[in-house]
């Protein structure tokens, strides 16, 4: 299956789009890997945020109950959503000051700690609405996509 994903066009462009899902790599880490695989840049990066979107009005809409039942299952994984939710509220100063452009900012700086499902889990602990979110969330999931785009192709050219 690997060798499917990773040795066929279609393979890599599906593996980019399925790996822009995964918390914490996101489209930050998909877009690198698609260019290193060989794809090209600007496909790359349309692959990588459509596939970076598709989990956000899950998260939105479901994370507070899933943080629910996951601290109903083990002491370990009560601890676990403890820390999300800590990550998630240390960010209320800028989605207090700004509120959905501070959503925007958040899910548009590539830096650690941030990205769509970062923001996703802020809308929802924050009770900010699939409809007002998710515009803020698409906005910065493009930008932080022109921005990795930018430096992998220059990183790229360089090479």
């Amino acid at each position: 299956m690997f060798e499917w994903l990773t040795g066929t066009l279609a393979g890599k462009y599906i593996f980019v789009f399925f790996a822009s899902m995964i918390p914490v790599m996101e489209l930050r880490g998909a877009i690198p890997i698609g260019v290193g695989m060989g794809l090209p840049l600007i496909p790359t990066i349309i692959v990588c945020i459509l596939g970076n979107l598709v989990p956000v009005p899950f998260i939105v809409i479901f994370i507070r109950r899933i943080f629910l039942w996951l601290r109903t299952k083990a002491g370990w994984l009560d601890q676990v959503v403890s820390r999300l939710e800590a990550k998630a509220y240390s960010k209320k100063d800028l989605i207090y000051k700004y509120e959905v452009l501070g959503l925007f900012l958040l899910v548009a700086i590539p830096l650690p700690g941030t990205g769509a499902w970062t923001g996703g889990m802020v809308a929802a602990l924050f009770d900010i609405r699939l409809k007002n979110a998710f515009p803020a969330i698409f906005a910065g999931i493009i930008t932080a996509g022109g921005i990795i785009g930018l430096l992998t192709g220059g990183v790229v050219a360089l090479l």
